[in-house]
């Protein structure tokens, strides 16, 4: 699985998201530009000793990103989407593709490109998740229907 971040800002967020990322073998996408060096102490304090288990790439954008990457494996998500998240079959080799945390994926990539475009559903007063914790939501249901293929289910 592939988590792409499109120009996040947040610091602490990516740390979290790329923690996340490590526990489930996930390589993590950077679209740039980002709201922070990839060296700063809190993105480095939130993915604590998992950065070892990471494969991050960068794009210096998101044009970069789109013309290396197969259009069918992307999942875009956001707030806009008409497709709840859990409508979508997955495959293990699926790329989430995320927004900013303050002006999610841009308009026009959503809007011109031939995409799924899911949504996880909030009540009408919310407007959505928090960056973090939609990737995990997303990225733990795909991993879901993979039956959790490579991951330690149980501990004895």
């Amino acid at each position: 699985m592939h988590i792409v971040l499109v120009t996040p800002e947040i610091p602490q967020n990516t740390g979290n998201i790329a923690r996340t990322c490590a526990a489930l073998g996930a390589d993590l996408h950077l679209v740039h530009p980002l709201g922070f060096s990839v060296d700063a102490k809190a993105l480095r304090r939130a993915g604590l000793d998992y950065w070892n288990l990471l494969t991050v790439h960068h794009y210096d954008s998101l044009a970069d990103f789109s013309d290396s990457h197969d259009e069918d494996r992307l999942v875009l998500f956001s707030s806009k989407g008409a497709t709840p998240y859990t409508d979508i079959a997955y495959s293990a080799d699926s790329y989430l593709v995320f927004g900013s945390e303050t002006r999610g994926l841009p308009e026009d990539f959503v809007r011109e490109a031939n995409h799924t475009v899911a949504r996880i559903p909030t009540i009408s007063e919310a407007r959505c998740l928090n960056l973090s914790n939609a990737v995990a939501v997303a990225a733990y249901e795909v991993v879901r229907q993979n039956s959790f293929e490579g991951l330690e289910t149980r501990r004895d």
